[in-house]
């Protein structure tokens, strides 16, 4: 069994060792861990990979060997509390949507948390007024509010809360994914065209030679398709949250991207762009790459592509301390026209699809603000972003 499992990771090209193998048997034989799922794949990441960023592979290809296979491990399996309270996590009717009201704003929003964390002593389950579970209250996780502040735990999918308040990781997007479907290679080529700089063909010297000689000395130039590659990308990938339904597609892209182009540098955001960006998300609070920074560092000249499905709050792109995750001291709107207008060549590429944008009122905004720049993640939207980068 254990073998297969270590063919499963080298087929998923993660670098383990025979030797790795063997003191992972070892530990196994020696009875290091209990017979559990969750500490075996504890144990087989700690004594199998030896990088950071092979997590993520290690991720998937454990899921999909193992999948079904948890009854195997756990002898005794306990129902969990939080899914015994599941009920509490209702999905409310549309009728029962709209008679939620909105409280009245970001200030009065902010104000009433604060005082219902002074009052507040204990954890509430369901209902409409304090910090809790399930329920309407704009405070807590779970339930539906439109206009919401998610406090701890998971969302319940409605996307309506305007700040989140937990600490939340978020991956980086792997740069190694092998291109599997024909219209994005497809859009590989025209990032490719794009990419060419000067003079459309250049002489090909060992053909010409050959030619030349096959033509008993008479000169037969050929000529090839200029190879430099000296445009300058900027891109920007929002990471996170609704994004974690493009993952797949977004990496296609980013893996096209980081192949094509080879003077290409890329940051990280969360929704929106404020004041500083990072590059690695498990260091995203240590590392960070002021805003400010990256607008003087590059020429502007240099094309920006921005990845995002723009779907957020509104507050989140016009109001000072927006943001989900911190208090921003500018709006994401002010970021977002500096970047655009010291970059003159600029898109924004959204992974949702395009028939969904018209319900999103986030997504009008950010239109807006691009000045209708922003198209869809498929061959034709690709299409007209490379003619627009390209002008």
């Amino acid at each position: 069994m254990l073998i297969d499992f270590f063919f499963a990771l080298k087929s998923a090209r993660i670098p383990v060792s025979i030797k790795e193998f063997m003191v992972l048997l070892e530990g196994l034989k020696q009875s290091v861990i209990e017979p559990s799922l969750d500490e075996f794949y504890y144990f087989s990441r700690m004594v199998l990979v030896k990088d950071e960023q092979h997590f993520d592979k290690f991720d998937k290809a454990f899921g999909a060997y193992f999948n079904g296979a948890a009854g195997a491990f756990d002898a005794q399996i306990e129902i969990p509390e939080d899914w015994l309270l599941k009920k509490l996590e209702r999905e409310l009717s549309p009728e029962e949507k709209a008679l939620v009201e909105k409280l009245g704003g970001w200030d009065a929003l902010m104000k009433r948390l604060a005082e219902l964390i002074k009052e507040q002593k204990e954890r509430h389950e369901g209902g409409n007024r304090w910090i809790g579970t399930g329920g309407t209250s704009p405070f807590g996780n779970g339930g539906f509010n439109p206009e919401g502040i998610r406090i701890g735990g998971p969302s319940a999918g409605n996307r309506s809360a305007v700040k989140v308040w937990e600490a939340r990781a978020y991956r980086d997007y792997d740069d190694q994914v092998e291109l599997g479907t024909r219209n994005i290679k497809l859009a590989l080529r025209r990032l490719r065209r794009f990419a060419r700089e000067g003079s459309e063909l250049e002489l090909d010297l060992p053909d010409t030679i050959g030619s030349t000689a096959r033509n008993a000395g008479w000169l037969d130039i050929k000529m090839v398709p200029e190879r430099r590659n000296n445009i300058k990308v900027l891109m920007l990938l929002d990471v996170g949250g609704t994004m974690d339904e493009h993952i797949a597609r977004t990496e296609e892209l980013f893996s096209a991207a980081r192949a094509e182009f080879k003077h290409m540098e890329f940051y990280y955001f969360h929704n929106c762009v404020y004041e500083y960006l990072w590059k690695n998300n498990r260091r995203r609070h240590a590392e960070r790459f002021p805003t400010w920074e990256i607008l003087r560092k590059h020429t502007p000249d240099t094309k920006l592509i921005l990845v995002g499905d723009a779907t957020m709050s509104p507050y989140e792109i016009l109001q000072p301390g927006g943001s989900v995750e911190y208090n921003n001291e500018e709006a994401g709107a002010v970021w977002l026209q500096r970047l655009t207008s010291t970059f003159p060549k600029f898109v924004w590429l959204n992974p949702e699809p395009e028939a969904l944008w018209q319900y999103r009122q986030s997504i009008a905004v950010i239109q807006q603000i691009v000045r209708q720049r922003m198209y869809p993640i498929t061959l034709d939207g690709l299409e007209r972003s490379m003619r627009t980068l390209s002008k």
